[in-house]
């Protein structure tokens, strides 16, 4: 295989064959219009998937008079393929053309609920159709996700990364706020089967939007020789794994994110059963008080553009980190239900949907900075499998917290737990990056930025 190293100061060609000029332009990646086709297309993707991921589940309910072990059933088996193919996905992205997969997962999405739709309204969609729905959405959105984010690097300047990044990244928190809203006012209005069709024609939309894409997209994955192109993806699956484990900014980046998926998940089960238990919140404040992330996202978004290359990555990342986890340290504090509590609630979830959703796009533009472009897909894949991979083990320790310690102590330990990650990010060498990312490293080992700067930016 050919060597992944950085560009030579000489060189005028970046890792994917894209030249600089060729990408989106010194005024930034708005100024693209191929960018703007990107941005619109993944927009209309998320909305299409956080809208499917509440009317399959009201489908199954309303439609087909399904169970809660039924239902707890059939949302496990769309959230599976996270699981099963994401180190998968990274390994087809990296030799695929990313806007190929995107358009054909739109295409495929579009499909499944589209015939779902017809299968519900005929009578004819029982549980184990749907059941296949939801994993067949649910395993494409896996690759389409893995996919927009190798598009973008291969898209737009590495110090167009961050504001790209924030672009893509406010979409996806406004579709995580609006999607299950709109989902479920679809079902309300019209049926669940007219709102899977509804589903489907935001996928059709992403589709049209990312077809109309121009620019000639190279995969550095292609360029191999023959043999190594034939390669078998558990190959190049073990490639995307070493790569990680010997970045030292991946690795620290793996690490963290596991430390805060199982501490994330342990404590969101206990929040749960904190909030209406413990405080006697009714399931409409409950859900207002979770809403505040979302709004909180979005002004995280916007501050990721920002701050980074005003103070530092490593600076923000790891204040971020503090600022946004150590914020549920508060809600073990909180008692009853009055205003005051719900007004603290809402603070809390707000502070904490901001920061932590400025660390995820910061992250991000890390990831995609130090890596070269032929491993950006499986770096990707192999950092989501490796958190999401504690997520339900999480799941279980909180549940577990919460019988043995109670709820308040529970949720006082597993929101402390979170706060291992940025100690994890302090003192790894992503606290030392500076206001200018590095470029990538063949070895994995920090090391040279671009010509002229410093890692101090």
């Amino acid at each position: 295989m050919r060597p992944l190293s950085s560009p030579s100061p000489s060189s005028p060609t970046p890792s994917s064959g894209v030249p600089d000029s060729d990408r989106a332009g010194p005024s930034g990646p708005w100024r693209d219009a191929d960018f703007r086709r990107l941005w619109a297309g993944q927009t209309a993707s998320q909305l299409g998937e956080h809208t499917t991921l509440v009317v399959l589940p009201l489908f199954a309910v309303l439609t087909l008079d399904a169970g809660a072990g039924q239902l707890g059933a059939l949302r496990a088996v769309g959230q599976a393929p996270i699981l099963l193919l994401s180190l998968l996905a990274g390994a087809w992205v990296d030799r695929w053309l990313a806007r190929t997969v995107m358009v054909l997962t739109d295409a495929g999405r579009a499909v499944a609920l589209g015939a779902a739709a017809v299968a519900g309204l005929l009578g004819l969609l029982g549980l184990p159709a749907l059941f296949m729905v939801a994993f067949t959405v649910g395993a494409l959105s896996v690759l389409f996700d893995v996919a927009y984010q190798a598009s973008l690097v291969r898209m737009v300047r590495r110090d167009q990364l961050v504001r790209g990044n924030s672009a893509l990244e406010g979409s996806r928190s406004a579709a995580q706020i609006g999607g299950p809203a709109l989902g479920g006012a679809l079902v309300s209005l019209l049926s669940a089967p007219a709102a899977a069709a509804a589903g489907a024609l935001f996928f059709v939309a992403s589709f049209g939007s990312l077809r109309r894409i121009r620019r000639p997209e190279a995969v550095p994955g292609r360029l191999a020789p023959v043999p190594e192109r034939a390669s078998p993806a558990r190959r190049r699956i073990g490639e995307g794994l070493r790569f990680v484990a010997k970045n030292a900014w991946l690795r620290a980046v793996c690490l963290a994110s596991a430390a805060f998926q199982l501490s994330f998940a342990a404590t969101m089960t206990v929040y749960l059963l904190f909030l209406p238990h413990e405080l006697r919140l009714t399931g409409v404040t409950v859900g207002l008080a979770l809403a505040a992330t979302g709004p909180g996202a979005l002004l995280g978004s916007v501050l990721a553009a920002r701050l980074p290359g005003r103070f530092g990555h490593g600076a923000v990342l790891v204040s971020a980190a503090v600022l946004g986890n150590g914020a549920l340290l508060c809600v073990p504090a909180l008692h009853g239900s009055s205003i005051a509590t719900v007004l603290a609630l809402l603070a809390v979830n707000f502070v904490f949907g901001t920061f932590s959703q400025l660390v995820n796009v910061t992250v991000m533009s890390v990831r995609q900075a130090v890596t070269p472009d032929g491993m950006q897909g499986r770096a990707a894949a192999t950092i989501t499998f490796a958190g999401m991979g504690f997520a339900p083990l999480g799941s279980l320790l909180g549940g577990l917290l919460a019988q043995v310690w109670g709820l308040r102590t529970g949720l006082l330990v597993s929101a402390g737990g979170m706060m291992l990650s940025p100690v994890l990010m302090a003192v790894s060498p992503l606290a030392r990056l500076g206001r200018v990312l590095p470029v990538p490293q063949a070895c994995g080992a920090p090391g040279r930025v671009r010509p002229g700067r410093t890692a101090a930016g």
